[in-house]
Parts: C-alpha cells; sequence; structure tokens
C-alpha cells in the first residue's frame, strides 16, 4: 500500500513539474502553433496521396476507388532510360552544388568573424542575406540579361575578341552557371550558423592564443574551424538528406529544351510527367521513390559521420 501510495505521489509530482514547464514556456508553445499547423496541412496531410504511386488512378474513380497496380508502376520507372538520365542530372547537380557551394559559407563566416570594424560587418552581412530573399524568377530573369548573346559576359568576350556564347542554352556551360548562381543565391543566408556558431567560442581561447603568438590564420585554422566541427556535421547530415532536391524553382526557371539532357532533374520531371502529362499515379512513384532514397542517404550519412567523429558529432 505504501508503494502504490509512493508511485502515485511521485507521478503526481511529475505532473506538477510537467505542467509548471508549459506554463513556463507557454509563449514558445504559442509561436509553435503555427508551424505545426503547417506542417500537418502541407506536409502530414498530403501523405494520403502516395497511395497513387501503387494505383492506375482514374479521375472520375478517385483515389480510393482506383484499382491497384501494386508495384508496377515502379518497374515501369526502372525500365524508364531517360529516368536514369533525370537521376545522374539530379545527382550531378546536387553533388556539384555540395562540394562547391557547401564550404562557401564557412569560410565567408570565417573571413566576416575576423573583420574588426562592427559597421563594417554589418554592411557586409546585409548585403550578402539580400539574394536569398529574391524569387529565382527574378534572379533568373537578372541571370539571363547577364549571360545574353547583348548582356555584359559576352559584351566582355567580345573585347577580348571571342565569340558570343549562348550560355543558358548550351550544355557544355549550364551546369556551371547553375552552381555559381546558386552559390550567390545562398552563402550569405547559409552563413548565419556558422557565424553564430564562431560567436559563442570562448575569446578566452583567442587571447591565450595571441598571448602565444599565433596569428590570424593559425587562431583561425585551430582554434575557429575545430570548434565548428559538430557544426560542420549536423549540417552536412541535413544536407545530405536534400541530395536529390537539386533545385526545382532555379532549374525551372533557367532551363530549356536545349539543355535537357544536362539539366533535367528528377522534380522538374516529376512537375512534367503529373501537372503537364496529368500521369499522376506515375509522377507520384518516381516522387515517393526520391524521398526513399533520400531516407536512405540521410541514415548512411549519419551512421559514417557517428563513425569518424563520434556520436556527439550526430543527429541521433
Amino acid at each position: 500500500m505504501n508503494d502504490t501510495v509512493i508511485v502515485s505521489t511521485a507521478k503526481a509530482a511529475l505532473r506538477k513539474e510537467k505542467f509548471k514547464k508549459y506554463k513556463q514556456y507557454r509563449v514558445l508553445l504559442l509561436m509553435m502553433i503555427p508551424a505545426m499547423i503547417c506542417y500537418i496541412v502541407f506536409h502530414y496531410l498530403p501523405m494520403y496521396g502516395v497511395l497513387l504511386a501503387f494505383k492506375d488512378f482514374k479521375i472520375l474513380q478517385g483515389i480510393l476507388d482506383s484499382p491497384w497496380v501494386g508495384f508496377d508502376l515502379f518497374q515501369k520507372i526502372f525500365h524508364d532510360d531517360y529516368f536514369y538520365t533525370v537521376m545522374r542530372n539530379t545527382l550531378l547537380i546536387s553533388f556539384y552544388k555540395l562540394i562547391f557551394g557547401f564550404p562557401v559559407p564557412i569560410f565567408f563566416a570565417l573571413l566576416l568573424s575576423e573583420i574588426m570594424n562592427p559597421k563594417y560587418k554589418k554592411l557586409v552581412q546585409t548585403v550578402s542575406y539580400l539574394p536569398h530573399f529574391i524569387s529565382w524568377v527574378v534572379l533568373a530573369g537578372i541571370f539571363f540579361t547577364l549571360f545574353s548573346l547583348d548582356g555584359p559576359v559576352n559584351t566582355m568576350i567580345r573585347w577580348f575578341g571571342g565569340d558570343p556564347v549562348l550560355f543558358l542554352a548550351d550544355d557544355r556551360y549550364f551546369r556551371s552557371i547553375l552552381v555559381i548562381t546558386s552559390i550567390f543565391q545562398g552563402f550569405g543566408w547559409g552563413s548565419i550558423i556558422y557565424f553564430a556558431a564562431i560567436s559563442s567560442i570562448d575569446p578566452q581561447m583567442y587571447e591565450a592564443a595571441v598571448i602565444d603568438g599565433a596569428g590570424r590564420f593559425k587562431r583561425m585554422f585551430y582554434i575557429s574551424i575545430p570548434m565548428l566541427v559538430p557544426v560542420i556535421a549536423i549540417m552536412l547530415i541535413l544536407s545530405m538528406s536534400g541530395i536529390l532536391d537539386a533545385g526545382f524553382d532555379q532549374i525551372f526557371n533557367l532551363y530549356n529544351t536545349q539543355v535537357y539532357n544536362v539539366a533535367d532533374i528528377i522534380d522538374t520531371y516529376v512537375y512534367r510527367k503529373g501537372i503537364v502529362e496529368m500521369n499522376y499515379s506515375y509522377a507520384t512513384a518516381v516522387g515517393l521513390f526520391k524521398s526513399v532514397v533520400a531516407l536512405i542517404l540521410i541514415f548512411a550519412v549519419n551512421r559514417l559521420v557517428k563513425i569518424i567523429g563520434g556520436k556527439d558529432h550526430a543527429l541521433w
């Protein structure tokens, strides 16, 4: 009997403690509600549509009454030669962006942290953030102008005696333009988390290094970068989770039929199959395949980071 009373008392105390925490953080919980509603409405409820990947969807019959086809659509995907072209383009563009784009925010944050003038530092930060808030529709218009036959880039080429090139319709240059413009649009915004991590490093470590005669670059390589490793590992895992998201908005606004063989990715392929051709079941199957591969990749990278850097550097 005494044990039962003790357990009941402990549970009551635990509930009271939880209630106090909820009351203490009630403002934060209220702020979280819109985000939760957004995720439920736009991310979880649409998962009902995944059924289309296993059905021969008929609009008049609806999703539930359409006939089941099992894994026939996935077999069709794997027997489609063009799908492998789309898959290759997606992986290549994503890896190019990861290899060349992932280090840029880190280096930018490191260099920004070395600026002593606070006004100049804030100015540089603000200017670097601006492209993130510009729609790819607007940015695409700017880049079309820059790389057009009469644009500034081709004008400079003519000055040096070269022939003008229609860069956005040439498959030799299109992927490079995608990577460069992606870095331009996102490096400033991506540096925020690294800059915040650098700001949280104990200043006494830098002071001790200065006393020992370490210059700026040595302080950067022996203090800043090692302290950033956990953040870099987490951001790498999150980046790998989106490795098959090669950038629909960017590519959709920049590409054309002349560069389909190097620029057509899974997302644009799904858009054409689903929205343009109204082949909803096939498009859903391709999208589901993409999500499964992304899930496998994030688990694999998390495991790799855990093996190399230990549990402290992994997400779970």
